[in-house]
Order: structure tokens, then sequence, then C-alpha cells
């Protein structure tokens, strides 16, 4: 009998219509499995039970182990700390938290108005910021030194241009603190269209390096439009003008404001330490394996934040946990099998607050510097059109950039240099700390020609996405632009690593090494 029913049950079971495992969300758009691959890894690393991988977080932690596991299973050495997979790099953070924090502005006339922080004006942290604020706002302009006249004992409002040949922010603030006022309020350059300011902030951080000198806590405080208007009322002069002007590198004219800012601060602080992770693809050639190349990507992201649209969780899917997976697709894909070089595979964290990771381990460097023959780093890549065109940082600072050319030629890819030099990228990526130290290093961007649909594309990725939970894994993506990007890569790597002689500084190049 039982024999009988378990028979009858198996005929009634393979009678049933065959029930298809669920569908990946985009596998539709996919069409090559090594792309494919490519893009589960970076789900693993952008899902939201990462966290938005933020410094030393329980989801960082998880998505280090995760490529730790994966590079030791790809065949790579551990080159972290000691034999490890990871190095630890010491650092200290300060947070002006929103619990206790306030910024009001005080008329003449007794009226107050309170500014969202976070959404209408920020601060940046330091240890020694005073907890409040207070004193009247004047509008200086430019802040070059000839601009503040007047200024002691007052709050100068500046305008927080990023032009060419005007001042820099870090010179704003050491004018005007030298001219004896109590803090600065930058006001955002609303013209600067390469790449517009964006609210609200996530948070109000500072993190340095645990040994480093705490950075003087002279407030310098940023504000947009929207708080600059606020700021404005009464003053007899039309925000929208002067923003207008100061975007067009017009003059500026200076004035007082009837209006005090009042400001006051609540801090916290501490001590931690977050991981690189770092493994090692040993080269075949016995001539050439002691030097390294380096393929560096950054692991962390901005974890939780001021919410935006009802979102507070900021995944970094292609900020930058898509391209720490394509490091692991490409050591994955040699199967432990080393090019002629050795390969330093390198996700760094702390990128989003200044470097920390990669400027870490050129202090600390597991391989030595001299035995370092370039950078490779992967970062601001953003597939949302077809790739025709690259824009390579540094392209002309080195034969990487040539060697860039070659491969880009094969594969019907344009290599550009930086036609918007003015939003610093050359300085904002992981690339940079290794420029610093001497070594050869290129990034690159999805480029296009002005007026594109390509360009629309690009704007409204850092308009809407950029540091912002937007950029998630249902963004738009342009797969096969992703799956020529990935080969141009893997390419770029074996001819790097490959090739006879190590990359070159061009003399010419004002980041070459002296002599």
């Amino acid at each position: 009998m039982i024999r009988f029913l378990a028979a009858a049950l198996a005929a009634t079971l393979l009678a049933l219509p065959a029930v298809a495992a669920p569908a990946h969300p985009r596998d539709g758009e996919i069409k090559d499995p090594d792309t494919r691959a490519w893009w589960r890894t970076t789900e693993a690393l952008a899902g939201d039970d990462m966290e938005g991988r933020d410094l030393a977080s329980p989801g960082y932690d998880r998505a280090a182990r995760l490529i730790a596991d994966r590079f030791k299973r790809a065949g790579l050495k551990p080159a972290g700390d000691n034999g490890t997979w990871f190095q630890e790099v010491p650092l200290h953070e300060v947070e002006v938290v929103k619990e206790g924090t306030s910024f009001t502005l005080i008329r003449d006339d007794g009226a107050e108005v309170s500014l969202a922080f976070l959404k209408q004006i920020s601060v940046r942290a330091a240890d020694d910021l005073p907890s409040m604020v207070q004193a009247t706002l004047v509008f200086r302009g430019y802040c070059a030194p000839e601009d503040l006249t007047e200024v002691k004992g007052k709050v100068v409002i500046c305008f927080n241009t990023r032009r060419k040949g005007l001042t820099t922010a870090a010179a704003r603030i050491k004018a005007v603190q030298a001219a004896g006022a109590l803090a600065i309020v930058q006001v955002d350059d609303t013209g600067f269209t390469i790449e517009p300011p964006r609210w609200p902030a996530a948070y109000a951080r500072t993190i340095t390096f645990a040994d480093a000198k705490p950075a003087p806590g002279f407030p310098s405080m940023t504000i947009g439009a929207e708080a600059f208007a606020l700021m404005l009322e009464g003053s007899g002069h039309d925000p929208k003008a002067v923003l207008d002007d100061g975007g067009a590198k017009r003059a500026l004219a200076s004035f007082d404001i009837p209006a005090r800012l009042r400001a006051i601060l609540a801090r916290t602080s501490r001590d931690y330490a977050s991981k690189n992770i770092l493994g090692v693809l040993p080269g075949t050639d016995p001539a050439l394996a002691p030097e390294h190349l380096v393929l560096s990507a950054h692991l962390d992201g901005y974890g939780y934040g001021e919410p935006v649209g009802g979102d507070r969780l900021y995944n970094g899917a292609l900020d930058d946990a898509a391209y720490v997976a394509l490091l692991v697709q490409l050591a994955e894909r040699r199967h432990g099998k080393g090019y002629r070089r050795s390969v330093l595979f390198a996700a760094f964290t702390g990128e989003e607050k200044g470097l920390l990771g990669a400027n870490g381990y050129v202090r600390h460097p597991t391989v030595p510097i001299k035995d370092t023959v370039a950078d490779l780093n992967l970062d601001q890549l953003r597939p949302l059109f077809p790739l025709k065109i690259l824009t390579a940082i540094a392209v002309d600072d080195t034969s990487l950039g040539a060697t860039a050319r070659t491969v880009g030629k094969t594969m019907d890819i344009t290599i550009r240099p930086d036609a918007e030099a003015e939003r610093g990228l050359l300085q904002r990526a992981d690339h940079w700390p290794f420029m610093g130290v001497g070594v050869p290093a290129i990034g690159f961007i999805f480029g296009y020609d002005p007026g594109t649909e390509a360009e629309a594309r690009y704007r409204e990725w850092y308009q809407v996405r950029y540091h912002r939970p937007q950029d998630d894994l249902t963004q738009p993506m342009d797969f096969d632009a992703a799956t020529k990007f990935n080969s141009f890569f893997y390419a770029l790597a074996q001819a790097v690593a490959d090739a006879p002689a190590r990359p070159t500084w061009n003399p010419a190049s004002p980041y070459a090494p002296k002599p």
C-alpha cells in the first residue's frame, strides 16, 4: 500500500507543469556571462544587507570578508598585515550630530528663522569646534584677502567658487580666519553646472588618520541657494543676481547683512580602524615578478545618512561596489594564473572620506613603492550609455596613456584627456596618492560629446544619484557598455602586467618625480 501511494505521488508530481526558478531581476538586460557574474558580485556588495559599507560598520566588515574569501578562492595570496588579507588603517572621526545642533538667523528686527541642518546648511566637524558661534553676518564676495575689510568678530559669507583663477576653498578659509572673523559660510556656486551642488548632505563628519594632528576648529559652514536667500533678506541685494554674477566670474560687491547667525554645535568623536583588503597574484617571469602592478577600487560607501526621497541607505552600487566586483571578477578569470609581473589587487577603505585607505597604504606599503610599477584605479565609472569615449585621468602624464590609447583603438574606444579639470577629479580618487609617491597611475570616466544624450545621462546621474541612496541596484544601466569597459580593463591590465618595460613618467608632467 505504501509503495502504491509513493508511486502514485511520484506520477502526480511528474504530471505537474515544471515550475521555473524565479528569473533574476536584471538577467534579461545582460547578454554576456562574464558581465552577469560581475553584476552578481556587485549585488552582493551593494545589497541592503551590506548597509552602504560605511567605515568600520558591520556591513563594511561583512563586505571585506566576502572580498577576502573570493580573493582566496581565486588563487591570490594574502598581502595585508602579518600574512593576512587585511591592512588596518587607524582612524579618528568627529561628527556634528543633529541632536542638539541648530542654526538660527536673528534679524535686526528680532525675528528668528531656523535653518535646517544638512538640508540648508552644514558645517565641517572638528575636535575643537566651539559649541556656539553667534555674530553679525557680512558678505565679502570671493573672499580674497583684499575683500576682507571690517570682518573682525563677524561671520563672513563667501562665494564658494571652484573656477580657475579665483580663490580656492582653502585659501578663503585661511584669509577669513587671518582677518579675525569668527567663522566662514561658503555659499554654493549654482552656476557650476558640470557638477552642480546638491542637498541634503548625508551627514557632517570629518575622518582623519588616528595619528594626524587635529585640524583647526575654525567654524566652516556651507549653505545652498535657499539658505543664502534667507540670509540676504532685508539687505537690499538680490541673492539670485549675486549667485549669477559669481557663477559668471563677474566682480562681486561686499556688503553687510542686517542679521546675525547663531550656530549651536553638538559633536561626538570616536577612534577605530578600517580595513584595506589586499591580495597578490604572483608573477611568472623571474625577472619581472618582483615588480607589482596595483589594480585598485574602493570598498567603502556612505552607509546611512540623511534621507533622500524617503530612503536613508546610501548603497553605493556604482560608487564603487561595482568596481571592487570587477577586481574580483578579474581575479577569478585568472584562476591563479599569473601575468609576467605580480599584480596587487587592492580594495581600499576610506576613499569617500579623503582617500584614507590609499594614503594609508602608500604610507605603509606591503609591497615596496620602488617595486610598484603603476596603479590602474577603478572609480568614477558610470556605464549609463554606449561606450565610445573614455576620459582618462592623467592620460598625458605617463606612458600609461599611450598604452590605454593602444588598447582602446583595438576596441573602437577613443581615449581623451579630462575636459573638466576644474572639477578636480584628478585629486579625488585613489590613483592620486600613488602619483604623489612617484608611481604612474591612471583612472577612467565614461566620456561623451557635448550636447548628446550620453552627456544628459551623465549629468543626470551626478544630479540624482551621486552620493545618494539612488545609486542602488535598480538604477538604469547600459550593460553592453559595462561589458565593453570590463573587457578594456582586462586587456589594459594584461598589457601593463606583461610589458617588458615598466611604465614611465612624461618628464613634462607637473606631477613627475623631481630628479
